[in-house]
C-alpha cells in the first residue's frame, strides 16, 4: 500500500504517462502547492498525493484516456470525467436518506449543544424560535454529513458543484420529510444554495 505522505510532481505524473489535461480533468487541483524552501526558483511547486494519482489510475476514465492517441487524449478525458459525472449524479440520486429520528426535546438540547461545540457565543437569552429552528436544521445537516462521500467519486472540478448541490438539496428534502416544522428553513436553504450556484449553508 503506499504511503500517505508520499508526493509526485507533474513531471513525476507526466513520465506515468499523464498529460496536462489529464490531470487537470482527473486530479484537478494539487494536493500541495507552494514555494520550495530549498529551491531559489519562483516557479510554485504542484505535489499531487500519490495515493490518490494511483487511485485515479485504477479507474476506468484514467484508461480511456491513457489509450486514446495524442490529440484525442483531451476529448477522451473530458468524456471520462462527464461519465463519472453522471455516475455520481445517479448514484447521489438513488441513495436512500435516513434521517435521525429525534423526539422534539431531545433534537432542541442536541442542537444547542451542537451550536455551543462549534464556538458560537451568546446565552439562552438569543434562542428564539426561528433561531432553534435553524439550529435544528444546522445539527440534522451535520448528522448527515457522512453522504458527502458519495462526491468522491468527482476528481477534480468537473460536475462538483452541480453534484454538491443535488445532494444538498436531497439531504433538506428528508430533514424536511421527517421534520415537516424544519420544512420552510430547509426550503430555504436549497433555494440560497441554487441562486448562489454552489453548496447551501
Amino acid at each position: 500500500m503506499t504511503d500517505r505522505t508520499t508526493y509526485t510532481t507533474l513531471t513525476g505524473l507526466r513520465r506515468r504517462g499523464w498529460t496536462d489535461t489529464m490531470v487537470r480533468s482527473l486530479l484537478g487541483e494539487p494536493d500541495v502547492q507552494g514555494r520550495s524552501p530549498r529551491r531559489w526558483s519562483l516557479a510554485p511547486v504542484r505535489l499531487y498525493l500519490l495515493a490518490r494519482v494511483e487511485a485515479v489510475e485504477r479507474t476506468e476514465e484514467f484508461a480511456l484516456c491513457a489509450r486514446a492517441p495524442g490529440g484525442s487524449r483531451s476529448a477522451a478525458a473530458a468524456a471520462g470525467a462527464q461519465a463519472r459525472r453522471q455516475a455520481v449524479l445517479a448514484a447521489i440520486g438513488a441513495e436512500p436518506i435516513a434521517v435521525p429520528r429525534l423526539p422534539g426535546p431531545e433534537l432542541a438540547r442536541r442542537a444547542v449543544r451542537h451550536r455551543r461545540l462549534l464556538g458560537a457565543a451568546g446565552g439562552p437569552a438569543e434562542i428564539t424560535p426561528a433561531a432553534l429552528v435553524r439550529w435544528q436544521v444546522n445539527y440534522l445537516r451535520h448528522a448527515l454529513k457522512r453522504y458527502e462521500a458519495l462526491l468522491d467519486g468527482l476528481f477534480g472540478d468537473v460536475g462538483l458543484a452541480e453534484a454538491g448541490r443535488l445532494l444538498d438539496r436531497r439531504l433538506y428534502e428528508a430533514i424536511a420529510d421527517a421534520y415537516p416544522g424544519l420544512a420552510e428553513e430547509c426550503r430555504r436553504r436549497v433555494a440560497a444554495g441554487e441562486e448562489r450556484g454552489g453548496r447551501g449553508s
